[in-house]
């Protein structure tokens, strides 16, 4: 079963909060649920963070489920033990709202908040990636334990960010640990987001059908400017944007081939005061439905 979602950052962003700070949060919600018509949405820093019943009762409210929710790891600062103990409250919300997938992503040295370029954040070498792997794939089988899939988000400004990091993280970690494949973040890290999602779909647990804006990317790349300035100057879009360059085609025909169920979900922060959220979501959630509609997909 597929279903679609949203994520808030295109209307209120969690990293710079200025973009957005002006929407209301009920504005938010009216416009992904009852206006757009997504299934679900995941977490923004507008929700309830520590009342999992509170949650599920304000997104209830406008016809959305909660998806899932971004958890930071400090896998490469703390022993497993440590990390288990730090996930856990983050496993009982997301069960307790009935989520299946933990979004997992290695910030302990990440940059991709800071003010540098994204040619200076971490790399880990061979055996470092392998001792990362071990580790990761202990914490996901700790929460497949308890019926939640970790999915990890490769990411710009983060250890697991170029197609070749995909692939040895890939075999680093065993079978417990999933892949939150994000076609926009494959693509700004130098990859074939087609090649890549085919090598590792038998290991997709979750989708993000981000767009990237090339022109935008490149300039990126040749001022070397941080994640963040990407952001802020529209580095990312969605679906169906005609300046975007992720062909979303092959992408969902390759999720078709293998049986994929769960969600798609559209996490693609731009500055609302320059792109309409409602318009932007509302092109992406139309694209996906007919480019899945050709595929077979729903």
């Amino acid at each position: 079963m597929i279903q679609f979602g949203t994520n808030p950052i295109a209307w209120a962003n969690d990293d710079d909060q200025s973009l957005g700070a002006d929407i209301p949060t009920e504005r938010i919600l009216e416009e992904a649920g009852r206006l757009i018509g997504f299934d679900g949405i995941e977490n923004g820093h507008r929700w309830p963070q520590d009342d999992p019943q509170a949650l599920m009762e304000l997104l209830g409210g406008y016809g959305l489920t909660f998806v899932s929710g971004w958890h930071s790891m400090n896998v490469l600062a703390h022993s497993v033990e440590q990390e288990k103990q730090a996930i856990q409250p983050h496993l009982d919300k997301l069960k307790h709202n009935g989520c299946k997938v933990c979004i997992a992503c290695e910030t302990s040295n990440s940059i991709q908040g800071q003010d540098l370029p994204l040619s200076a954040r971490p790399v880990l070498d061979a055996q470092g990636m392998k001792d990362f792997g071990a580790k990761v794939e202990e914490i996901a089988q700790y929460c497949a334990d308890q019926g939640i899939a970790l999915v990890y988000h490769h990411h710009m400004g983060t250890v697991v960010q170029s197609p070749e990091d995909i692939d040895a993280f890939m075999a680093a970690t065993g079978p417990a640990t999933k892949l939150l494949f994000d076609a926009g973040h494959c693509y700004f890290g130098g990859g074939d987001p087609a090649a890549i999602l085919a090598r590792h779909v038998s290991r997709v647990g979750h989708f993000h059908a981000k767009n990237v804006r090339p022109a935008i990317r490149a300039q990126v790349e040749a001022n070397g400017l941080s994640f963040m300035d990407g952001v802020r100057s529209g580095v990312f879009t969605v679906p169906g944007d005609q300046e975007g360059g992720v062909d979303f085609e092959p992408l969902l025909r390759i999720l078709k081939g293998h049986g994929y169920e769960g969600w798609i979900v559209i996490e693609a922060e731009q500055d609302p005061d320059q792109r309409n959220p409602l318009l932007y979501q509302t092109l992406g959630l139309h694209t996906l439905k007919r480019i899945a509609r050709e595929a077979g997909l729903v």
